[in-house]
């Protein structure tokens, strides 16, 4: 009986300990945050820094509440697209404000028409006499697409340049497939929906090419013909056309081939640019003599918020791929984003509509219920204009068709209106091992779906039946929605991606335009004066809405910058592989019909940004969760 008491107290006080060693870790981490808001009367004359050491996003993805305890966000920092684009244009009226420096060294990139808008911010500062300085060790298609804007373009005499330009392979898994003994049941319909295509094929289908080489071509010459306006003595195009002569012939000395093809103007490290910098902005003496005055981005964003004079125009993200519940932040969670829709409708407050869309689609009944959330803000006669972002393809496109007007951008991906579901079973593989499968069946589903027998033939038809009455919704909203009749949107269907100038041509897309665009129209359908209107967010605001707390950053990791080609190559291995683990992994566990463009891209970037922890956590990585 003693021994029992004594095991009893030491169990209690384990748990005891183990409580106060996690409200410890709560209340830390609490209070590491609370210490880390943004501080906007710490803004002093210098130069606003976009130390962009991370990934531009539509909507930064919510944090988990283990990132919360360990104080970050479990990954490379994620900036909002609007937010650097508000940053740069409040430099414009911000006297403090004497120059703005890009460091991309551990930049991890953007969407091709996020990056353009903020191109275009710089753009607009650089004609308001803002110089702009870049830094970078490594420089691709992305980091450049933002230092071609910059006054005066560094690179380390370490470093080096290249231009990758879209597209690549994709991983074809029917060979493995095959070998394991696993069938990948498919059911799908249009001829280009290739997001299956992995499963049933070895190759890249002749159609797939097609419509690949179409986009990634309209993409390509978008990107030379924005980095040649805005940095007109750069030789881009004949270096990223054969860069193995130029390099070669330069003995392997990447930096003197930029400078030659003047794609920057001056070679030096972290510490001379800083040097640099600090004679044109002044010298901050706090840090180190070599630093110059900085002006913080967050301390910089908070001292310029979102204007509010006039009436609200509602602004609805659907961000990332869209899936049924009430998650995220960073994945477009269709009760989540409906719940929001109806709220604001109830207070009677906001004037009209604007969805931002950046979404490659998903699930086609979570894409539904965001529609059908947004059809009741029709019925009360509010006008809704549709912004698409970098992507808004299949269910995202599925959402857009509830708009009054649609506004896209000629890089925008769209489109791939088509829809599928992919099930595995396992009667080939269970079959090698000699395990089969019978029994008494009282209807032709008794005991479907049957993993280990097989799909019956009256599984599969229902099946693709349930799928081709989903393509024919599809096809029918769109016809309805767009002044076309079914014939023609099944044309211009079957799951094909289009670049936004060709679905301008093609009537997917009224015009073309950014969110100020789509805030004016919606505006104008309103009634509203010019200029007397704001956008009213209905996504939250913070990070913490969770917890009631307001504004909390967490303290992202920071990207590893890029040092050479070796270490470019490298990354980008490492991203292509966490991806085709991403995909392989995410197709087989989406469990009803999907409307989901998988090559379009969105949401690569998450992949891409914490590839590197795929490595490292193959043996032990969870295949039940859900890619973004």
């Amino acid at each position: 009986m003693q021994f029992a008491r004594a095991a009893w107290k030491f169990l209690v006080a384990i748990k005891d300990g183990m409580v106060l060693i996690a409200m410890l870790l709560f209340f830390g981490a609490l209070y590491a945050l609370l210490s880390s808001q943004p501080n906007s009367a710490a803004i002093r004359d210098g130069a606003l820094l976009l130390d962009l050491n991370g990934v531009v996003v539509e909507e930064p993805a919510a944090p988990t509440f283990e990132d919360f305890l360990a104080g970050n966000s479990g990954g490379p920092r994620e900036y909002r697209l609007r937010d650097v684009v508000r940053a740069i244009d409040s430099t414009v009226e911000d006297d403090r404000v004497k120059a703005i420096v890009l460091d991309l060294s551990s930049f991890a990139g953007g969407g091709q028409t996020s990056l353009t808008d903020i191109g275009e911010a710089l753009a607009r500062a650089k004609k308001a006499g803002k110089p702009i300085y870049a830094f970078a060790s490594f420089y691709s298609d992305d980091s450049y697409q933002l230092a071609a804007h910059a006054t005066e373009i560094w690179m380390d005499p370490m470093g080096g340049i290249i231009f990758a330009g879209p597209g690549g392979n994709r991983l074809y898994y029917k060979g493995l497939i095959d070998r394991l003994g696993v069938t990948a049941n498919i059911y799908r319909v249009g001829t280009y929906k290739s997001a299956v295509e992995p499963y049933m094929r070895a190759d890249q289908s002749p159609a797939s090419r097609e419509a690949s080489e179409a986009l990634y071509g309209v993409l390509w010459d978008s990107w030379l013909a924005e980095v040649k306006k805005s940095r007109p003595q750069a030789i881009v195009q004949p270096f990223a056309d054969d860069p193995a002569s130029f390099i070669t012939a330069a003995g392997g000395d990447i930096a003197s081939v930029a400078v030659q093809q003047k794609l920057v103007d001056k070679l030096g490290d972290k510490t001379a640019f800083d040097r640099f910098v600090a004679e044109q902005v002044g010298v901050d003496e706090t840090p180190s003599p070599d630093s110059f005055k900085s002006i913080d981005y967050d301390d910089f964003v908070a001292a310029h918020p979102v204007d509010s004079t006039g009436s609200p125009i509602g602004v609805v993200t659907v961000a990332g791929e869209i899936v049924g519940g009430k998650t995220g932040p960073g994945m477009a969670a269709s009760g989540r984003i409906a719940e929001r829709i109806y709220k604001a409708l109830d207070e009677d407050e906001i004037k009209a509509l604007v969805v931002r869309i950046d979404s490659p689609g998903g699930s086609a009944f979570a894409s539904e219920e965001i529609r059908l959330a947004l059809l009741e803000a029709r019925k009360k006669k509010l006008p809704i204009v549709v912004s698409m972002g970098d992507v808004a393809a299949s269910g995202g496109y599925w959402v857009a068709a509830a708009g009054d007007h649609i506004f896209a951008e000629p890089d925008t991906i769209t489109g791939s209106i088509g829809v599928f579901a992919v099930l595995p079973s396992f009667e080939k593989a269970l079959a090698k091992w000699g395990v089969t499968a019978d029994g008494v069946q009282t209807t032709p589903l008794s005991g479907e779906p049957n993993f280990v027998g097989g799909f019956s033939e009256d599984l599969n038809a229902i099946l693709q039946s349930g799928v081709e009455n989903s393509y024919s919704d599809f096809i029918q909203l769109v016809s309805k929605a767009r002044d076309k009749t079914p014939e023609q949107v099944d044309a211009i269907g079957q799951g094909r991606v289009w670049d936004g100038g060709t679905a301008r041509q093609l009537g997917l897309i009224d015009g073309f335009g950014g969110m100020t665009e789509a805030l004016a129209e919606a505006a104008k359908r309103a009634g509203l004066a010019e200029g007397d209107y704001h956008p009213q967010y209905l996504d939250p605001q913070n990070k913490l809405s969770w917890l009631g707390f307001d504004g909390l950053p967490f303290v992202a990791q920071q990207s590893p910058p890029v040092k050479g080609i070796v270490g470019w190559v490298a990354q980008r291995e490492k991203a292509v592989f966490g991806a085709a683990l991403a995909t392989a992994q995410g197709l087989l566990a989406r469990e009803d019909v999907q409307a989901l463009c998988l090559e379009c891209g969105a949401g690569a970037r998450r992949n891409v940004r914490q590839s590197g922890d795929w490595i490292d956590r193959l043996l032990s990585y969870s295949f039940s969760s859900s890619p973004r």
